[in-house]
This record gives C-alpha cells, sequence and structure tokens, in this order.
C-alpha cells in the first residue's frame, strides 16, 4: 500500500477563480483571526465574564459579613444571603448591588452551595460540592457579538441588558403565527376576557405570570442537581430563549410550542456539553432544540418556517447557527446559553435555502452551501453584515450536489466540501475564492474508492482526509511542483496522493479531537488514529445503529492525564497506555443519540426514537399520557407532564403502526397496521389481550375507534371498508370478537366515528368518505358476518369532505360538523341529516384535514368551547360556537412537511401534533385568554364580516348589497305596483337566492334551500316558530358565510371543460351541452333552460319571468343555435354566454367593466 501511495494520480484537476467584488465596505477580509482568550470565548464575552466575576467577588464578601452577624441561619449558602439582607446585616449596601447580588446569586447557585470565581480563574465551591451549571453570561446586545469590541468597563443592569436586546435583535419572531399578534390592546382585554373564560383544569394560569419564551421549565426527576436549581421564575431574566414553560406560565400566543418529541435523523447531533452544562443541539423539524439530558429540560429554537437542514457551533459551544431549506429560507445564529437569537439573515440563498454550512472555531465567519442545482457558496461575517455575504462563487455547471462543507480549523482561508463523488478545496483571498476539483476514479489507485462521506483537514499539515462508504480514506495534499522544493503552505491544488484501507465497513463520520482522527461507521463503531492512520482504540459495543455524527465536549484546559482512580481503558499500542479522551455523544440514522464518557466507557442512550413517519397518535383519557406509532414499528407512551417514557413495545419488521386508539376507560389501546392487521393492546403493558391479531382488512388500517362505553371497536382501511368488532365476556379467551365488515364508500373514508344516540345511551357508528357519503351503521340489528346499515347520505353536492366530528352541546340542538376543501364548516342535524348551518372556515393555505373538540370538566354546561384542527402543515384553534368570524381562529406553522395527526390532552391544556416524515411530535400549550384576546380585538356584531366584504363598511360592494336589499323589498311587494309601499328592515327569505346572484355569489338549487333552511329554522328550537324574513346584518353573515372562499377561480370553468370536452382542445359540442344541462346535476326543463340562455345572451328585453312574469320560450330554440357555435369552449363560454373574462394571469374569473 505504501509504493501504491506513493504514486502520483494523473493531474485531472481543474482549476477555476472567482472575481467576486467584495460585497461588505470597509472591512479588511485578510485580518487576523478573533482574539481569543485561553477559553476559546469570543472577544465579546471575555469583557462580559470580568464584569461577572467582580460582581460574584462582591456577592462573596456579602456573604462572609452576613455569616458573622447571624451564624445561626447558615444551613446554605443562598440562606445566608437572604436572611442576613432581612435581619439588617449590611446597611451600606445600594439598591443597585442588592439587584446585583440577586441576579448573579440566581445563576450561581450550586447544588449545596454558591460558586465564586477566584482570581485565578478557577471555580471555588463553598458550602457543597460542585455541580454542573449554566456559565455566567450576562445577556449580549449586538453589538456585544463583535468579537473585535473591547470592554467599556460600563455596568449593565439586567433592565439594561434586556433593553438593548428587544432594540437591536434582528433575529426572527419566536412564533411563526399566520394571522397577526394581538397589539398591546390586547392587556387591555385580558381583564375582560378573564370573566368569561375559565381554563380547564387550569384555575392558576388566570393569575399575571412571566411570558413562557423567558422561562426555563426543569421537569421533577428524582435525584437530581436540577431540584436544588433557583426556580424558573428566578432565571427567566437569564434565559429569554423559548424554553419549555411552566404550567403556571401564561403567554401571548394562543399555542405555545412546550415540548418535542422525536429527532431529525438526517440533521447530525451537535454536542454542546461544556464544564457548567449537559447539552446538545439536534432538530425536530422546523425547530431546533437544546435539550439538557441531565435536567431533562429544553429550549426549542423557534423561526425557521421550512425543516431545519443543518446546523453547526463555534468551537466553544456558545454560538450555534441553524438553516433551512426552503421558500423564505434563513440562516439564524443563536445564544446556545440564552437560547436567544442573535443575528438572523434573510434569504441566504432565496428560494432554494441551505443545504450546508460550517462555522469558523471564533465563531467570526459562516460558509453555507445552496441546495440549488447550480450551487452557489457563501462566506459570511455574520457579527459585522447579516444582509450580504463577504465574498459569494458559483459552482461550475456539471458539479455534484456538495452536501458536506468545513474549514480548515487552522487557516479559515482554506474551505474544503464534498458530495458523494467529488471533492472540492476552496482558498479564500479577500473579495476572490479560489477552487480545485481534483479528480479520483477506481483504476488511479487500482482500487473501489467508494462514496465520499465526509472530509477534514488534518492539523498542522497540507494534508486533508476524506472518508468513504468501503471503509477506506483518501489522502490529499498539495501538488508537487515538477522543480522545487515542495509547497508547505495551504493551497487549494490538491490531489489524491494516497488511498488508505482503514476498515472493512463504510466510514459516514471523519471528524478531529485534539490529535486524534476519529471514525464512525455504519455499524455504530468509534475508532480513534493518530495522524498517520495508525488505530490507537476502537469502541465496538455500543449497540447502535449507522453513525452520522460524533461530537466532543468542549475543555478549554483538557490535560490528558489519568488520575489514580480513573479507569480509561488501554490503548492498541504495545506500551498499553491508557487511552485519554475528551467525553463525546454519538447520534445514528436511527434516531438514536448516546452520550459516551470516555472514563471507564460508559455509554448512555440519550434519545432513541422514532426513525419513521409518525402516524400513529392518542391521548389517554385518564392519565396524562400521550401513545405515538410509526412506521418504524414502535409504539412508545410518554407521560407528557414528567416528560418520561412510560413503557414501548417494538413489533418485528414489516409491522408499521398507521394508527392508535384509547377506549374511554383507559383500559385497552388499539392499534391498526399498513399490513391491514389489527391489535387490541393492555394500555399499561402493551400485551396483546388477544391471543392473534385480527386480520380482516386487506389494506391499510387507517382510523379505529372505540364506543363509549368501551364494548365496540371499529375500524377503517385504505379498501375503503369498516369493519366492526365486538367486547366480549371477561372469562373469554378472546375479551374482543369479530363482528362484521362493509364496504359503504367507493373513495378514500376520512372518519371513522363513535356517538351517543339521543336520549339515549346506546352508540352510534358513522363513516365518511370522498364519495361524499356519510353511514350510518345499524349496530343493534347487525350478527356475526353481517353487518347491516341504517341510512346512507350524500351531504354534499361539489365539495369533498374532510373530516366528521360530534360537535359540542353548545347549541341546543345535537349536530355533526364537518369540514370540506372549500374551506367551508357545515352543520347537519343529527336526527334529519339537514344542512343547519354552512359557515366559513379558516383559510389558511389549504382545508382543515381533522379537528376534535378540547375536552371540558363541564362540558354539559359551557357555553363556549374551543376545537383544535391541522391543515396540511399548520395546527390552530377556534372558538366555538361557530359564526363565520375569521378572528375566531387562529394558526401556526407546525410541521411544514406536513402534519399527519392531531389529538388533545384530556384536560384539554395540550395539544399534540404528528409530523409524519419529519417523525416529530410536537407539544403545544393552550392558552385560551390570548386567543379570546384576539377575538376581541377582531371587533364585535357585525364588524369583523364587515372586514370580509371588498372595502368594508364604506365601500363600493356594501353600498350595493345596501340597494339591492331595498330593491329586493320593492320585489316582494310587486314591481309594477300603485300601492303605498312598506319601508322595512328586511326582506323575505324567497328573495335571498336573488340578491345572493347580484352579489355575484350564483348557489346551486341545493344551495338555495340550505340558505333558506338556515334562516327559516334558526329559531325554532328555541320558540317553535319558522322565520321568514331576514335583516341587512344577518344577511351579510350568510353572505360571508356561503360565497366561496376565494371567489369564482378559472381552474374550475376549464377543468369542467376538460372533463366533457374533446382531447384536442376541451371543446364541447352545443347539442351535448343542451342535453347535458337538462339530464345531468340539477337538471333544467327545457323552458328553463330557454329562459335562461337567451336571458344571458341578452335576447331576452325584460331579462326574463323573474321580474315581471311569464316568458314565451317560442323560438328560442333558433335564436340559441344562431348565437351559440357547433363547439363551445370555456373561453366563448364564459365571456359570450356568462359574460366573464377570463384572466391567467389573477387566476380569477372578473366581470367586464
Amino acid at each position: 500500500m505504501a509504493d501504491s501511495g506513493e504514486r502520483e494520480a494523473p493531474e485531472k484537476e481543474e482549476e477555476h477563480t472567482a472575481e467576486i467584488e467584495d460585497q461588505t465596505t470597509g472591512n479588511d477580509r485578510e485580518t487576523a483571526p478573533v482574539k481569543e482568550e485561553q477559553d476559546g470565548q469570543p472577544a465579546a464575552a471575555q469583557s462580559d465574564e470580568k464584569e461577572t466575576s467582580a460582581e460574584e467577588d462582591t456577592l462573596q464578601e456579602n456573604h462572609e459579613e452576613a455569616d458573622k452577624e447571624d451564624a445561626s441561619a447558615a444551613k446554605t449558602e443562598e440562606d445566608d444571603g437572604v436572611e442576613s439582607k432581612e435581619d439588617g446585616g449590611t446597611d451600606d449596601v445600594t439598591t443597585k448591588d442588592e439587584e446585583a447580588k440577586e441576579e448573579v446569586e440566581v445563576d450561581s447557585k450550586l447544588e449545596d452551595g454558591i460558586r465564586v470565581i477566584g482570581g485565578d480563574g478557577e471555580d471555588v465551591v463553598e458550602g457543597g460540592e460542585a455541580a454542573a451549571d449554566y456559565p455566567e453570561e450576562p445577556e449580549q446586545t449586538k453589538d456585544d457579538l463583535v468579537p473585535e469590541a473591547e470592554d467599556t468597563g460600563d455596568e449593565i443592569t439586567e433592565t439594561q441588558h434586556k433593553a438593548g436586546l428587544e432594540e437591536d435583535d434582528t433575529g426572527p419572531p419566536q412564533e411563526q403565527q399566520t394571522q397577526e399578534e394581538p397589539t398591546p390592546k390586547t392587556e387591555e382585554l385580558v381583564a375582560e376576557v378573564k370573566e368569561e373564560v375559565v381554563l380547564p383544569s387550569q384555575e392558576e394560569a388566570t393569575q399575571p405570570k412571566v411570558p413562557a419564551q423567558e422561562t426555563d421549565v426543569e421537569m421533577p426527576r428524582q435525584n437530581s442537581v436540577a431540584d436544588e436549581r433557583p426556580s424558573s421564575g428566578e432565571r427567566s431574566s437569564k434565559m429569554s430563549g423559548i424554553e419549555t414553560p411552566r404550567e403556571s406560565d401564561v403567554s401571548p400566543n394562543a399555542l405555545n410550542l412546550t415540548w418535542a418529541f422525536g429527532i431529525n435523523k438526517h440533521v447530525p447531533t451537535v454536542n454542546l456539553t461544556d464544564p457548567h452544562r449537559n447539552v446538545i443541539l439536534y432538530v425536530c423539524g422546523n425547530t431546533a432544540v437544546l435539550y439538557d439530558f441531565t435536567r431533562n429540560t429544553q429550549k426549542l429554537l423557534q423561526g425557521h418556517s421550512n425543516n431545519i437542514t443543518c446546523t453547526c457551533a463555534s468551537q466553544d459551544k456558545r454560538w450555534v447557527a441553524t438553516a433551512d431549506k426552503g421558500p423564505g429560507s434563513m440562516i439564524i445564529i443563536w445564544d446556545s446559553f440564552t437560547g436567544t437569537p442573535v443575528q438572523t439573515i434573510f434569504d441566504a440563498h432565496p428560494d432554494v435555502g441551505v443545504v450546508a454550512m460550517a462555522m469558523t472555531p471564533d465563531a467570526k465567519y459562516i460558509v453555507s452551501l445552496s441546495a440549488s442545482h447550480r450551487q452557489t457558496l457563501c462566506i459570511w461575517d455574520w457579527t459585522v453584515n447579516g444582509e450580504l455575504p463577504v465574498v459569494a462563487t458559483e459552482l461550475p455547471e456539471g458539479s455534484e450536489l456538495q452536501t458536506y462543507v468545513i474549514f480548515n480549523p487552522d487557516d479559515m482561508t482554506q474551505i474544503v466540501s464534498n458530495s458523494t463523488g467529488q471533492v472540492i478545496f476552496y482558498e479564500w483571498k479577500g473579495a476572490n475564492i479560489r477552487y480545485v476539483a481534483p479528480e479520483l476514479t477506481d483504476q488511479d489507485f487500482n482500487r473501489m474508492v467508494g462514496n465520499y462521506s465526509q472530509s477534514i483537514f488534518c492539523a498542522n499539515s497540507t494534508k486533508a482526509l476524506t472518508a468513504t462508504s468501503v471503509g477506506n480514506v483518501v489522502v490529499w495534499d498539495n501538488v508537487r511542483p515538477v522543480h522545487g522544493p515542495p509547497i508547505t503552505t495551504p493551497s487549494p491544488k490538491k490531489k489524491a496522493f494516497k488511498l488508505v484501507r482503514l476498515q472493512e465497513r463504510g466510514i459516514m463520520v471523519l471528524t478531529t479531537t485534539d490529535s486524534y482522527v476519529v471514525t464512525g461507521d455504519v455499524n455504530g463503531h468509534v475508532r480513534f488514529y493518530d495522524n498517520q492512520l495508525t488505530m490507537l482504540n476502537w469502541y465496538s459495543e455500543f449497540n447502535v445503529g449507522p453513525l452520522n455524527a460524533i461530537s466532543f465536549e468542549y475543555k478549554p484546559n483538557f490535560i490528558p492525564v489519568a488520575k489514580e482512580d480513573s479507569n480509561y481503558p488501554a490503548d492498541s499500542t504495545i506500551a498499553a497506555r491508557a487511552f485519554i479522551t475528551r467525553n463525546y455523544t454519538i447520534s445514528t440514522s436511527t434516531a438514536q443519540v448516546a452520550n459516551v464518557i470516555s472514563d471507564g466507557s460508559v455509554v448512555s442512550m440519550i434519545l432513541d426514537e422514532h426513525d419513521a413517519a409518525i402516524h400513529g397518535l392518542a391521548s389517554h383519557p385518564i392519565e396524562p399520557w400521550i401513545a405515538i406509532g410509526s412506521y418504524s414499528g414502535l409504539l412508545q407512551v410518554w407521560n407528557y407532564q414528567e416528560k418520561c417514557l412510560v413503557v414501548s413495545r417494538k413489533f418485528n419488521r414489516g409491522q408499521m403502526i398507521r394508527c392508535i386508539s384509547y377506549d374511554p376507560k383507559g383500559n385497552y389501546l388499539g392499534v391498526g397496521f399498513t399490513n391491514g392487521s389489527v391489535r387490541i393492546l393492555d394500555s399499561l403493558t402493551l400485551e396483546d389481550e388477544c391471543p392473534e391479531p385480527f386480520r380482516y382488512s386487506r389494506d391499510a388500517v387507517t382510523h379505529c375507534v372505540f364506543s363509549h362505553d368501551s364494548s365496540w371497536f371499529a375500524t377503517g382501511d385504505a379498501d375503503f371498508c369498516v369493519t366492526v368488532y365486538k367486547a366480549a365476556k371477561p372469562t373469554s379467551e378472546w375479551p374482543w370478537t369479530y363482528l362484521g365488515k362493509y364496504r359503504a364508500h367507493y373513495k378514500p373514508i376520512r372518519t371513522v366515528t363513535f356517538g351517543v344516540a339521543l336520549d339515549s345511551d346506546l352508540p352510534r357508528l358513522l363513516s365518511l368518505g370522498e364519495d361524499r357519503a356519510l353511514v350510518e351503521y345499524d349496530l343493534g340489528k347487525s350478527s356475526i358476518d353481517d353487518l347491516k346499515l341504517l341510512a346512507t347520505e350524500r351531504i354534499e353536492q361539489s365539495a369533498v369532505p374532510q373530516c366528521l366530528a360530534w360537535y359540542p352541546p353548545v347549541t341546543k340542538e345535537q349536530f355533526y360538523l364537518t369540514a370540506n376543501d372549500q374551506f367551508k364548516f357545515k352543520l347537519y342535524n343529527t336526527t334529519t341529516t339537514m344542512c343547519r348551518y354552512t359557515l366559513l372556515a379558516p383559510t389558511y393555505g389549504t382545508p382543515i384535514q381533522k379537528m376534535e373538540v378540547l375536552p371540558s370538566k363541564d362540558a354539559l354546561r359551557d357555553t363556549k368551547r374551543y376545537m383544535a384542527y391541522i391543515t396540511t402543515d399548520k395546527i390552530g384553534l377556534i372558538i366555538l360556537p361557530l359564526d363565520g368570524n375569521p378572528h375566531n381562529a387562529m394558526a401556526l406553522i407546525a410541521h411544514p412537511s406536513g402534519v399527519t395527526n392531531l389529538a388533545c390532552s384530556n384536560d384539554g391544556r395540550y395539544v399534540f401534533s404528528a409530523g409524519g416524515t419529519d417523525a416529530t411530535l410536537l407539544m403545544w400549550g393552550v392558552n385560551i385568554i390570548a386567543l379570546e384576546a384576539g377575538a376581541k380585538l377582531g371587533g364585535e356584531d357585525l364588524i369583523p364580516f364587515y372586514g370580509l366584504l371588498d372595502g368594508g363598511r364604506e365601500g363600493e360592494l356594501f353600498k350595493e348589497l345596501e340597494n339591492y336589499f331595498y330593491y329586493a323589498q320593492i320585489r316582494s311587494q310587486g314591481v309594477d305596483t300603485m300601492d303605498t309601499r312598506e319601508v322595512s328592515v328586511t326582506i323575505p327569505i324567497s328573495e335571498i337566492p336573488f340578491v345572493m346572484r347580484a352579489m355575484g355569489h350564483y348557489p346551486s338549487e341545493q344551495e338555495v334551500e340550505d340558505m333558506i333552511n338556515e334562516v327559516k329554522f334558526s329559531k325554532y328550537v328555541d320558540s317553535g316558530k319558522y322565520i321568514d324574513k331576514i335583516d341587512l346584518g344577518d344577511f351579510i353573515k350568510l353572505y360571508v358565510n356561503h360565497r366561496p372562499a376565494f371567489g369564482l377561480s378559472i381552474s374550475h370553468l376549464t377543468r369542467a371543460f376538460e372533463v366533457l370536452g374533446c382531447e384536442e382542445d376541451s371543446s364541447i359540442d352545443r347539442g351535448d351541452l343542451l342535453h347535458w344541462l337538462q339530464h345531468k346535476g340539477e337538471h333544467l326543463t327545457e323552458n328553463e333552460l330557454a329562459e335562461y340562455i337567451t336571458t344571458l345572451l341578452g335576447l331576452n328585453p325584460e331579462g326574463g319571468s323573474s321580474e315581471l312574469g311569464g316568458y314565451d320560450a317560442v323560438g328560442s330554440s333558433d335564436l340559441i343555435e344562431e348565437y351559440l357555435p357547433d363547439r363551445i369552449s370555456a373561453e366563448h363560454f364564459s365571456s359570450e354566454v356568462l359574460g366573464f373574462s377570463l384572466t391567467t394571469e389573477d387566476q380569477e374569473i372578473t366581470s367586464p367593466e
């Protein structure tokens, strides 16, 4: 191998030089790196540490003086400080000193004492042993983040810190909410809202609290250091990032992210552990998580609207960066100590986003690679300018997509990136970037190279290494000149000098620590090598999946010397010396993260999550448990209050979980799989209740649900069938038995649900499909292998129903609630199936996919309830009863890649969303007060509905409506009458369809009937009387709720002609069109068709029979043949018949001027 390594590969590399103007002025890009202290922190942090050290010295003096005056109260250092102050021990301490004392006291407590920074920088612990803690870092303003900043020596109070942060913070909002956030008027409405709203099981939330994004929640853990640390309220002044909120906290948002379950296995985990904390950084969808695995706490870094694709961190672990891929992508730099965004780079790579990035060890520069087909490499000086890169260059056509990039830690002007088949070396000088892409083939060393995974630079050397998928490492070095000495300075002109076979399995991770080269392979093994690639040690007993990251902790003064009581493993040399290295974490492509302590080779699993799409989700009806099932076959039950795993079960390979459901008593857990099998498990042990799973479905089981009395269990599958199971006697070998199966739908089933019959306790089973059929099953008359149907109703004409729920008893009638793909809610009477109300649904991008009413303590008496819902990528809340007011609803982005399921906690305080392919579950805290405040800000009575009219209350549309309304009064009294007219504020309900058409909404006859019935029966339950008139205010509500949510679309008309017309030009034969209008759908009679067509063509001078009486259809057929061509296109029908113009620019049908 040595001989082959000495051979020089043919020089096939291509050299490219990109001359780019420096896009930032007044900055010399070839200056020395950022100044650092021995601990490796940026210079901005050094001055802050001096201030903190001085404050802590002052605090220590106060403690010693207090101890002398009140020795009896000296149980702990914290008690000394508090009681001495109460007893009047130090009268000369100013208020400012007391504030500084409290601030330092909060962040300097240890498990049994107070840490004091000595003059030599070492930690001195009094009254107890040292424990891991967050570093004493004050909040930073944007100016403090510039590494060259000098210490001004000014004392910055807590208030000044916050003010500076608010003034200079350019980071994105913490909550990507799709509606406007409440204005400061919210505070004025809180008192009024509190009187009307009582949070279920959350009475304490009505008290004034700290906002959720400024809290630090520590979940209870036995024998934990966190139990003795300051409370989250005390630490809130230091922790200003979005963190896990306490149950007593109130946030200004209606939904607040409180915990993230799962992990994005495609983004490597970063170890942020240092002497003061044990924290890792990983990704859940569009949220980055700072997880303290010793305290079991999370800081949730929100701000991205797309899934995060890459992360990086500085050498001292203080600064971390996250980037996403997609429209509106961003790079956000965070302070990992506080979770605060300190810089945001908007549209770093417009419309495509970032696929890979890296940060220099001193945190001054970031390099990013675009996700576009022809990639762009940018270098950012984020501490100075977050809008323009220092330099950027576009990679040549034909380059493979580079997915990994890294700086040379010894020389930040040297960069290397690689794809699976190409390595590119870069040199950055001033405004120029020069790059070289050396070629390497299997023939160069007569050996398979494999696919590239990761690359590194060797320390104190010109060499670079690249790992491959077959266990090789490519050794790159500077090209040797033909004449003259070798080049010893860093250069991008490199070639492959060696191909070293390090191991048998593919190497997925290649990194360095101290003087070691470290590899991680597909078997989960970790190996350490020296600079000569001689193996020194290896770890093969981790029992984890293929590695995708190895990340070492930060120890600024790490000395590889073993103590007498240490248990470091011996290296593989003859001397067998103790192999001493830093502790590290490993993460895998199977969603596992483990912490490895070098002393003793102790491995502890931090995360063991789902590595496939999550679809199954169910909340326990009694306990604070949430069950999660995924396509990986893993079923987990979490305690969402304690954030701990209760029980889990891993099913055999191929058993992919599609849906799960608890029974109302909490005894059983039903599970449906993609292979069509069904299991009913014990909810505590997850053991099977039946000897064998049920296998009665030919396709994936997509829905499963129990009846209210836990005596029935029903499933719906992708084969459009509903299957019912019945509970047997407790002594039976099979606690559940198969009853029957029925295929009542011909399109996918959207909902299977049980209800309770009116005035009885009998269960009702319904299913709703995309075929618009609502089917009810007759459980009482069904027998084994004979499932009976009770009724089938077609509930929609053109819209496709998406989901169904039982409307809570906020009205005297009992309703089904459906949501369709036209952004409409519909309420159907559960007895007659009459459509009683049609209401505008939230219009946040896509229609509602699923909805669930939040549980309430007193469901029968509450006149106002709340409902959670999901769309394709959002989660939201809405106030019940529904009225079409858009301000009663809110939504925010939950999972950019798609939301697959929704669940509510049994107390209504939390909502859970499953992310499908992102393999994560998000837990949202519900704040009803904020939701009600947002509704109040939208206005009361008709004000919200005026806003839905073009121009509002003073617009032209409203004036037209008034004119039409009064003209409808004239029509109802007779157009040509000479009698004295009566002035009224109402019109007969028979005039509703005519005013609707005049306003531009053209309902079908069924929709006209629904509108009239909605008004006619609106007071029937209360008074027993029908309503035959409607006033202007109610008509406005009726109009905005029934009209199309986004107007008439060109796509609907052209789609109809494409389906009905010929394939060449999508035109329709005139005879066929007239025939279909008379025989399909709501067919017209011959006289009606003649009247409507001639009126639309302008051939009827009186405007038809609707105004002055009868219509004579004689000769109309000849007129139709004369004015309508033999073949009719969508454009001709729209412009000549309907009188509209088709415009492709805005994709809407508009009226001619």
